[in-house]
């Protein structure tokens, strides 16, 4: 149970000293990036399910619908509304948000063309699949957050609200992204059985891949 109680990301050999480190040490820079790689590709292991996007996604796709415009513009102005309200939470960014945002999205567009497509009639197998996809970003994010060279936009509301509560990260991510299903539900997005799924378990995937983080890097 203590994978899902931790507090804080924990500090490793490759950490940061800080996240606005203008000369990062090449391993703290190669672990980001690595975390980012695993990150993008469990976000596209998920899409590739089939079984219903993220909860960001969802609500990308409300405001598209209400503003109309692509829901890559969309997304793109609800990446720069998360980083608004990281200035409340004096939450800085970093060399990893920059590398969060390109990373991910690269690696999407590389996995997704080839990872295997559940049809709607195999609803097992998409979950299975979303299920592993969920486990990866977990990973993925316990990696890259761990540089501390500043987290992607939705992490760091997740990191900044953790700090200034005190309550576990789990708890926390969990709460973050319910709350973004229902708005982006209530603005016309589309919610599917794996949204909810995401929504309640990628903030115990996170506080696992953490953990796991903090485990490996006390061994070497």
């Amino acid at each position: 149970m203590k994978f899902f109680t931790i507090r804080e990301v924990p500090t490793t050999r490759w950490s940061s000293e800080y996240p606005l480190n203008i000369k990062p040490r090449i391993e703290t820079l190669f672990m980001v990036f690595v975390g980012n790689i695993i990150f993008g590709f469990g976000v596209a292991v998920i899409i590739a399910a089939g079984a219903g996007l993220d909860p960001w996604t969802i609500l990308a796709e409300g405001l598209g619908l209400i503003f109309d415009v692509s829901i890559g513009f969309a997304t793109f102005i609800v990446s720069v509304s998360v980083l608004l309200l990281w200035i409340p939470l004096r939450q800085m960014p970093g060399f990893g948000t920059i590398i969060n945002t390109i990373v991910v999205a690269s690696m999407i567009d590389i996995a997704l063309p080839w990872l295997p497509k559940p049809g709607e009639n195999l609803l097992w197998l998409q979950l299975f699949q979303l299920l592993i996809g969920i486990f990866i970003c977990g990973i993925g994010s316990g990696v890259y957050l761990t540089g501390n060279l500043g987290p992607g936009p939705r992490d760091g509301l997740m990191t900044g609200l953790q700090r200034i509560t005190g309550k576990p990260i789990a708890l926390v991510r969990a709460s973050i992204e319910v709350f973004v299903v229902i708005l982006g539900w209530l603005l016309g997005g589309t919610v599917g059985i794996g949204t909810i799924v995401f929504a309640f378990l990628i903030g115990p995937a996170v506080s696992i891949g953490l953990s796991i983080v903090k485990i490996v890097s006390k061994q070497k």
